[in-house]
């Protein structure tokens, strides 16, 4: 029984050592590379140390880091400003930008190699994808890819703005905004707006509603100033996942200081510029039961000819037709969204102007038809205009224009002006 025992005991021992050694054979095939002597992950069988493994990969890679903007997967990306690529430690060798569509995006690399940026406003809603390509001091190149979705015009707004850029118009003439989304964050909006004169006059705006938005000094505008409106909106959450896009200066200038006065009593219009009476001309406003409107207009479109039609401003017969429909009225130009222009008449007698008020609440001046007499009172006020001129109507028994049926705030007071500004 003894015997047995110890025979067991070394049965256990014997069977123990061989597992070790198996257990070793296996970690070594393991390890082993085919049929090569050596470890290919173990420095020591190369005769090189770990650090100079590392160094060696290292010297292998670029240095260059490249950054693109907008993140990869970003969403709600800016149209102007967001797609740009830098670089440190190295230089820009090469960079594509396409849409989705695979149309490629031109774009420049900056003099010093350290940026690129595209050279155009990009689209809404539209995915592009930027590949960039690096090379360090050693000419080792770095790559880096980006792909990114801009705004939706969904999730996007826009503001239609007058005056044009670079052009000249009178001291009555408004900067005026109309938003193509309702403004909620009426603050955050107009803080991205700044309105400003070479004359030093302070400008403020004013909302009448959640898409409208006007600015204007408390008089009118100094003659021959330059104004300059800077819309910085691009990124500004104008409403709830609303984005605004533009980012833009607009300049324009101011003419002559032209002022107009209609007196409806005496039937006569008094031109003035810079204070000095030039050229008084008998008119026919509107008649006792289409009386014309009082106040402060401001001319915001001209048209040597349009069409009249007495149904689109609520002017009707029994039969649902217009009371009038001229095709041609000559030398137009308009006073109110509402309807109201100051024209050249060719259809009543010579005699009404300056004696009788016969029109559906227009200002009419003598003209002939087609407009080609220029000897006519209403070539002579038409040639002497310019959008943004002032034309005011007193002793009419109407009412003072609404400030926003137009671009007619001036018949709102300061003070009221001030308070509806939301900075």
């Amino acid at each position: 029984m003894e015997k047995h025992v110890m025979t067991d005991g070394k049965r256990r021992k014997g069977l123990a050592a061989a597992a070790a050694v198996l257990g070793g054979v296996l970690v070594l095939s393991a390890c082993n590379d085919g049929d090569k002597g050596g470890s290919a992950a173990d420095p020591s069988q190369s005769g090189q140390s770990q650090a100079q493994v590392d160094e060696a990969a290292a010297q292998k890679t670029s240095k260059a880091q490249i950054t693109i903007s907008p993140k990869n997967g970003a969403q709600n990306a800016s149209i102007n400003d967001d797609a740009k690529v830098t670089v440190t430690d190295g230089k820009l060798t090469d960079v594509t930008m396409t849409s989705a569509e695979g149309t490629a995006v031109k774009g420049e690399i900056s003099a010093d190699g350290l940026s690129w940026k595209p050279s155009g406003q990009l689209k809404r809603g539209t995915v592009y994808k930027i590949a960039a390509t690096a090379k360090d001091a050693s000419g080792l190149e770095a790559h880096e890819n980006s792909s990114f979705t801009t705004v939706s015009q969904a999730n996007s707004f826009i503001g239609n703005f007058t005056p044009e850029n670079g052009s000249t118009v009178g001291v009555g003439m408004p900067v005026s905004i109309n938003f193509n989304k309702a403004i909620t964050d009426k603050k955050a909006v107009q803080s991205g707006i700044t309105v400003s004169s070479s004359s030093g006059q302070e400008v403020v705006g004013h909302w009448f509603n959640s898409t409208r938005l006007d600015f204007r000094p408390e008089n009118y505008w100094s003659e021959g100033s330059t104004v300059t409106m800077k819309l910085n909106l691009d990124g500004v959450e104008g409403a709830d996942g609303v984005y605004g896009v533009q980012q833009k200066t607009v300049t324009f200038k101011i003419g002559r200081n032209q002022v107009s006065t209609v007196d409806v009593k005496t039937k006569t219009m008094t031109v003035k510029q810079d204070g000095r009476t030039v050229k008084t001309i008998p008119i026919s406003a509107g008649s006792p039961e289409n009386t014309t409107y009082n106040g402060q207009m401001v001319i915001s479109e001209k048209f040597k000819e349009t069409r009249m039609n007495g149904a689109t401003v609520g002017f009707t017969d029994d039969d649902g037709k217009g009371e009038y429909d001229i095709k041609d009225v000559p030398h137009a130009m308009r006073l109110s969204t509402s309807g109201t222009f100051i024209h050249g008449n060719y259809w009543g007698a010579r005699s009404i102007f300056g004696s009788v008020n016969t029109s559906h609440g227009c200002v009419g001046l003598a003209d002939v038809k087609g407009a080609g007499d220029p000897n006519q009172q209403a070539a002579w006020f038409y040639d002497h205009s310019i959008v943004g001129d002032v034309v005011i109507v007193k002793n009419s028994a109407d009412k003072t224009i609404a400030p926003d049926n137009g671009l007619n705030g001036w018949n709102m007071s300061w003070s009221a002006w001030k308070a509806g500004s939301a900075v």
